[in-house]
């Protein structure tokens, strides 16, 4: 089975979504069996490089400190249900994530883009390290196992400019407009981060009719 998440590393409900299509996967025993690749989707394209003041950002965005007070409250409460702990109060800037998301598309090509993809969420969300220099993201990608010297010389390169920017292209096809989103077989989709029992039931879905084309082939 192959599922396709569009998501933003710094959207914390893709973490959440990410954890709980995990449980899913438990359940069911079909972790082995299936392959997720990691699609990119930037909720804010027009970042600066530099990115911005999280809470100067995050108040504008959401109208004010109370606001934004209860949304993390709300977003925490979810996360320690499915065992992250956020730690917002540690987030000084909130990046642009495009380089992010071409370390994402680079480590695809070696084999490990969902580590990659889990370490970026992590370091962001509870370490509250930066992810938008290419410093930051050649040590997060070394911490992984990835070669530093290689991944700088990508990062500093146009490498997979074209390719994150058409993968990003092809998710506002699908009508994609939040994420997280997951495709299942190309067929089946996934808005939001659903309880676990809905990913279930998708993916039992999926690989029902996987094995309906089989038997009919």
């Amino acid at each position: 089975m192959q599922i396709d998440i569009y998501s933003d590393v710094v959207c914390p409900w893709c973490f959440i979504g990410k954890r709980r299509l995990e449980q899913a996967l438990e359940q069911i025993g079909a972790a082995q069996r299936v392959q997720v690749r990691w699609r990119p989707f930037q909720l804010n394209p027009t970042m600066p490089k530099g990115g911005m003041d999280r809470r100067t950002y995050l108040q504008a965005k959401f109208g004010g400190a109370e606001a934004l007070h209860r949304i993390e409250e709300q977003v925490a409460k979810a996360g320690k249900a499915d065992g992250i702990e956020f730690a917002f109060d540690r987030i000084a800037r909130t990046p642009n994530t495009f380089d992010a998301h071409r370390l994402i598309w680079f480590a695809g090509q070696q084999g490990c883009q969902d580590e990659v993809a889990e370490a970026l969420f992590y370091s962001y969300f509870t370490k509250g390290r930066g992810i938008g220099s290419l410093d930051s993201l050649a040590e997060i990608a070394s911490d992984c196992g990835l070669n530093r010297e290689e991944v700088e010389r990508f990062l500093a390169s146009d490498r997979a400019v074209q390719e994150v920017r058409a993968e990003e292209a092809a998710g506002h096809r699908l009508g994609i407009r939040g994420v997280p989103y997951f495709v299942l077989n190309g067929s089946i989709s996934i808005s939001g981060a659903q309880p676990p029992d809905i990913f279930v039931s998708a993916l039992q879905q999926a690989e029902d009719t996987v094995m309906k084309r089989k038997e009919g082939a």
